[in-house]
């Protein structure tokens, strides 16, 4: 048997998915910035070990 819901209900519905939807943007916009700024600390500290190194040969 199919249970219908009210108009409020669906509105209520639909806002919950779209916070929902939201928020799992936000987490991955969240792992996205997290994992671009770790690479860049990473590539800046090689460049920089790579010219301490260069340094220590000459």
């Amino acid at each position: 048997m199919p249970t219908y819901l009210t108009p409020d209900q669906l509105q209520a519905r639909n806002r919950r998915s779209l916070w929902i939807a939201l928020g799992l943007v936000g987490f991955i916009v969240l792992i996205f910035l997290t994992t671009f700024l770790r690479m860049q600390s990473n590539l800046a500290e090689r460049k920089a070990m790579a010219a301490t190194a260069a340094e220590a040969t000459r």
